[in-house]
C-alpha cells in the first residue's frame, strides 16, 4: 500500500486519480468533474492505493472523507465513496504546450498494476469533457 498526494473521484464505477504538483488543480479538476460530470468524491489530497486481484484500488482518508479543498472557498462537504477502482490516471502539466498533439497510448505502473495515463492542463476549459472522453476509450 502506497499514501499518494493526489485526489480520486469515481465516473458509474470507473476511478480516476488526478496527480500533479501543488498549484495544479487537482481539487478544482475534481470539483468540475463532480457538479459538472455527476462523479462521486473518492477524496481528496491523500489518497491511499493497493493493488487487489490485479486491480488498483484507491481509498479516500477516514479524516477527511467527504471533504474537497475548494480554493477561495475552503473545505466543501460531498457525499463520497469509500474506494474505487482507478481505470484511469490523470497527470497535470502546468500548460497545454507539454502535452503532444496526437500520442502514443501511455501507462503508469502504481502498486506494480499497469494504469492508463493522460496527461491534461487541468485548468484548460475542455479538460473535463477529455477525462471523459479517455475514459469511454479505455
Amino acid at each position: 500500500m502506497a499514501n499518494i498526494h493526489a485526489s480520486c473521484v469515481s465516473y458509474f464505477g470507473k476511478g480516476i486519480l488526478i496527480r500533479g504538483k501543488s498549484g495544479r488543480g487537482k481539487s478544482d479538476l475534481a470539483l468540475r468533474l463532480i457538479m459538472d460530470k455527476g462523479c462521486i468524491l473518492v477524496g481528496d489530497d491523500r489518497i491511499d492505493i493497493f493493488a487487489k486481484k490485479g486491480k488498483l484500488k484507491a481509498y479516500g482518508i477516514k479524516t477527511i472523507a467527504n471533504m474537497l479543498e475548494v480554493r477561495g472557498i475552503g473545505l466543501a462537504h460531498f457525499p463520497s465513496k469509500k474506494s474505487a477502482e482507478v481505470h484511469l490516471v490523470v497527470d497535470l502539466v502546468k500548460d497545454s504546450s507539454e502535452i503532444e498533439r496526437l500520442p502514443e497510448a501511455e501507462y503508469v505502473d502504481l502498486e506494480g498494476i499497469q494504469v492508463p495515463r493522460i496527461k491534461i492542463c487541468a485548468f484548460d476549459i475542455s479538460s473535463v469533457d477529455k477525462i471523459i472522453l479517455a475514459l469511454s476509450l479505455i
